[in-house]
């Protein structure tokens, strides 16, 4: 779709609650923002939605053009994703199908939307069919976000939770067995990744100097923490290289380093959770910022 027609759809849609009008009026419509693959720039496209087997899925057409929309391209390098829905927005994980699954899923969005096969034909590449996984509240996950402690282990318990869904599944794969796995793998396995890389980020750049100032007490603790982000960081450079060859990764090489890496940061999640909460606990998130007007 043009730039400008696009914006135009984007502008309706968040002004009346994912309602649109013209050649999406009455359709199923959403916004995905991806991450640009080599700009790393957030990207937002409106997309026609299909819900199948109780999963929510996109459907990288293009119209049925040649080449892949640039949207799936930055999926597949940056799998989490935000999605805008009516009035929710929430983050998934984009995981394209494979397989005898894809087929089941296109065959099932066609039914509905039978446009899309029509695209098909007019292209000899297979269209992806795109699953978006909204992950759900981990065991551990707080209710109730009040303070900095509790942000803290709403992000431990999101790493925790997608590490052993990343586990289990390495447990089950082989090369080419079951079909799709790999791809299924290496976009959970990249989501966990970018997650890590995120929240460790944070903590180095924002939350350990701010600690510093306020408690330097514990000086010697975000020392030994910031090196275990970057023994941390070393594994996770490590995966990656094998991610990117998943179809020919040797499975007990890739388990091992999941079980490397589930060792490593257990142990430092622990480690930060019993050293750094109570600091934490009194500092409320979101922050709490001056009122302009007082002391006047």
């Amino acid at each position: 779709m043009p730039m400008s027609f696009n914006l135009n759809v984007i502008e309706e849609f968040r002004a009346n609650d994912g309602r649109v009008g013209g050649p999406f009026e009455g359709g199923d419509l959403l916004l995905l923002t991806t991450t640009g693959a080599h700009s790393g720039r957030p990207h937002t496209v409106p997309l026609g939605y299909v819900r199948s087997e109780g999963l929510l899925l996109v459907i990288a057409s293009a119209a049925g053009a040649p080449e892949h929309p640039q949207w799936y391209r930055n999926l597949l390098a940056h799998p989490v994703v935000r999605v805008e829905l009516g009035t929710e927005t929430f983050d998934a994980i984009a995981v394209p199908a494979e397989g005898p699954r894809r087929g089941r899923l296109f065959a099932a969005v066609v039914r509905r939307a039978p446009g899309y096969g029509d695209y098909q034909a007019h292209t000899e590449r297979e269209l992806p069919v795109v699953v978006l996984e909204r992950p759900e509240a981990p065991p551990g996950h707080p209710r109730d976000v009040r303070s900095l402690a509790d942000k803290l282990l709403e992000a431990h318990s999101w790493l925790r939770a997608q590490l052993r869904h990343v586990r289990a599944e390495a447990q089950a794969h082989s090369p080419g067995r079951p079909a799709g796995l790999g791809l299924q793998l290496r976009q959970h396995c990249l989501a966990f990744c970018e997650g890590l890389t995120h929240h460790h980020t944070g903590e180095d750049s924002a939350i350990f100097p701010a600690l510093a100032r306020s408690h330097p007490e514990l000086a010697g603790v975000l020392e030994r923490l910031g090196e275990q982000h970057r023994a941390i960081g070393r594994i996770k450079e490590e995966l990656l290289a094998l991610l990117a060859g998943i179809e020919v990764t040797d499975p007990d090489q890739l388990r091992s380093e999941l079980d490397r890496m589930s060792a490593e940061l257990e142990a430092h999640l622990a480690h930060e959770e019993a050293e750094l909460l109570p600091a934490l606990a009194g500092i409320p998130f979101p922050p709490v910022r001056p009122d302009p007007g007082a002391g006047r």
